[in-house]
């Protein structure tokens, strides 16, 4: 496994650029790249702002229903981060906006016993985070990323964004947050992609490595 994430990290795709002095930023077995892929399951929901919601439940003294009015009416906060997905993609110096989780946890009665969130979203879609890896400078609720609404595919109007794990742990789409006691696998977990998701520790799959081809993100659309 080792001498595989070498090749790859030698390797020279479409879309790969160089970034010398960058390499202690690149985790094992990604490439550099300018582009920003759009990979999903389903079709791109759509939503009237009027209406949209935020359901936070579970391990809490009392639930509440946030809206879009309410998420915007909160402390906002610009980030630059690199963000890395699983497909073998890293992009460096993405800038985003929008409202850290730890912001909207303040509007929360969170009980002590709470220690993971699995994050519900469109469509049918589940991943679960501890809420430890939620409660620092760069986890949040994006609502813009390079100085722009996001886009539809990129998971307007709101999105999770965990950079310091692999890129399936920052939904698309968010609409609830579930407070748990004990941890719960989600979506891509329950299908062979590891629980912890530290790109860094290459913990890209929970057993056998998947059959994901390793140039898979050069065929998809991006921006």
């Amino acid at each position: 496994m080792h001498e595989k994430a070498e090749r790859i990290k030698r390797m020279k795709l479409p879309g790969e650029v160089s970034k010398p002095g960058f390499e202690h930023r690149l985790p094992p077995g990604q490439v550099w790249t300018d582009r920003f892929p759009i990979l999903h399951e389903g079709a791109v929901p759509a939503y009237d702002l009027a209406t949209w919601s935020l359901r936070m439940f579970g391990e809490l003294k009392e639930e509440k229903t946030l809206t879009h009015r309410d998420l915007m009416a909160l402390p906002q906060t610009r980030i630059t981060c690199d963000i890395h997905c699983v497909t073998r993609w890293s992009k460096a110096d993405t800038v985003w906006e929008g409202v850290l989780v730890r912001d909207v946890l303040g509007l929360l009665d969170v009980n002590p016993e709470a220690g993971y969130v699995m994050v519900h979203a469109d469509h049918d879609y589940e991943t679960n985070v501890p809420l430890k890896d939620l409660l620092g400078d760069q986890a949040m609720l994006a609502h813009s990323y390079d100085g722009k609404p996001l886009t539809p595919k990129h998971g307007w109007p709101f999105r999770l964004l965990v950079p310091h794990l692999y890129f399936w742990k920052s939904a698309k789409w968010v609409r609830g947050f579930e407070f748990m006691k004990e941890d719960r696998t989600g979506f891509w977990e329950n299908n062979g992609f590891h629980n912890e998701a530290d790109p860094f520790k290459e913990e890209r799959f929970s057993g056998e490595p998947l059959p994901l081809p390793e140039d898979e993100w050069v065929h998809k659309d991006f921006d």
